[in-house]
């Protein structure tokens, strides 16, 4: 039966300690929705593949901005 020091030992957080969870978005549903229709669209239209290139470029920029804000607001005791 493992003891409370056996489970510090293992590198589990201490009790209490705050779990990050990034915010809930669409963006990914969309960027991959973009991308999808881009790739599916070089059969079909070439402005529908620039349209849908757009949107995945607007949403990935847009992504990759909440998850480097995201990362600023965690404490600076954090480690990755």
């Amino acid at each position: 039966m493992s003891t409370p020091e056996d489970i510090r030992d293992l590198g589990a957080p201490p009790v209490g300690e705050e779990v990050h969870m990034p915010a809930p978005s669409a963006l990914p549903l969309i960027n991959a929705a973009a991308l999808a229709i881009a790739i599916v669209a070089i059969t079909i239209s070439w402005w529908v593949v620039g349209v849908a290139l757009l949107i995945f470029a607007a949403t990935t920029i847009r992504w990759v901005r909440d998850v480097k804000r995201d990362i600023a607001e965690l404490p600076l005791e954090h480690h990755h």
